[in-house]
């Protein structure tokens, strides 16, 4: 019998590239959305967003999440905690309002590497501690959501995601139009860590996250490959066949975008621990691999 899989997100980026790839799996895949469409006829099914009814799904992947990358104001502070810490703890009362027999029997829930804050050159893996600041106290309340949901028979996997590369993305939309353009450089001195994932290896590791059973917790959503900003920023302009002589100092970072502008400046070197070990195999391990695709 077909398994169904619900999307929540399902009309962004990620999630239209992961309700293809579960159509590709064999899956019959659920989107939830306040308004329907956007990702083709990858959709067999539309329920409505705030409703959730989960009847009938043997799994759920969570993928909302207000955009973070815009200024921190308290507005938006106010909408990206709605989006992702609301919006999972109503996720998790309605899973658990289920009689245990029709629960679903997995639950991922996207979260970031922003919990890990800026840690310099420490290595992280998904048993490193919390760090500082304002992403990681959202991200901590994000994923204490899905904890506090504490049910019976689902298998929960917490996804933290680093900068997904892939078309029709923002990360990468923005980049190769900058970097095209012979315009683009580092950030601030360029030695920060940037965790990076091809869009084509996230969408595949949750759908791994979704079919074994032996993977739980928390799974680190990046590549093996841990590179600096710098050295991003050069393999992507030799890809490009362009320059990158324009680096962005720090302070116009901030000037620019606030908060998130002064997050850039920071970085983590995050390693996926928990994927490598439970079996996944990267299709895109290198940059250059990943660049080669997306161009």
């Amino acid at each position: 019998m077909q398994k169904s899989i619900g999307i929540v997100g399902v009309t962004g980026f990620v999630g239209g590239y992961l309700a293809r790839a579960l159509v590709e799996h064999g899956y019959r895949v659920v989107g939830f959305s306040r308004a329907g469409g956007g990702v083709g006829d990858a959709v067999q099914e539309w329920r409505k967003s705030g409703e959730w009814d989960f009847s009938g799904l043997h799994g759920l992947i969570n993928l909302a999440g207000e955009r973070i990358d815009q200024r921190w104001t308290e507005e938006n502070r106010k909408k990206f905690a709605d989006s992702r810490i609301g919006l999972t703890g109503e996720i998790g009362a309605a899973i658990r309002t289920m009689p245990e027999s029709q629960r679903l029997k997995v639950w991922v829930n996207a979260s970031a590497v922003g919990f890990y804050g800026d840690r310099g050159e420490m290595e992280l893996d998904e048993n490193s501690a919390r760090g500082e600041g304002y992403l990681a106290d959202l991200c901590v309340g994000w994923e204490q959501a899905v904890r506090d949901a504490g049910m019976d028979g689902v298998r929960t996997v917490i996804v933290r995601i680093g900068v997904v590369m892939g078309r029709g993305g923002m990360a990468w939309d923005r980049l190769r139009g900058i970097f095209a353009l012979g315009l683009g450089g580092r950030l601030a001195n360029g030695k920060q860590w940037m965790p990076w994932i091809h869009i084509a290896d996230l969408v595949e590791a949750m759908i791994f996250c979704l079919e074994n059973e032996r993977m739980s917790g928390v799974v680190n959503g990046v590549s093996p490959e841990a590179l600096r900003n710098e050295e991003f920023t050069k393999q992507l302009a030799a890809a490009l066949k362009r320059p990158a002589i324009f680096a962005v100092p720090g302070w116009a970072l901030r000037l620019l975008l606030g908060e998130f502008g002064t997050f850039l400046t920071g970085g983590q070197r995050v390693y996926p621990r928990a994927l490598q070990s439970g079996g996944y195999e990267f299709r895109h391990a290198k940059l250059q691999s990943a660049l080669k695709e997306l161009l």
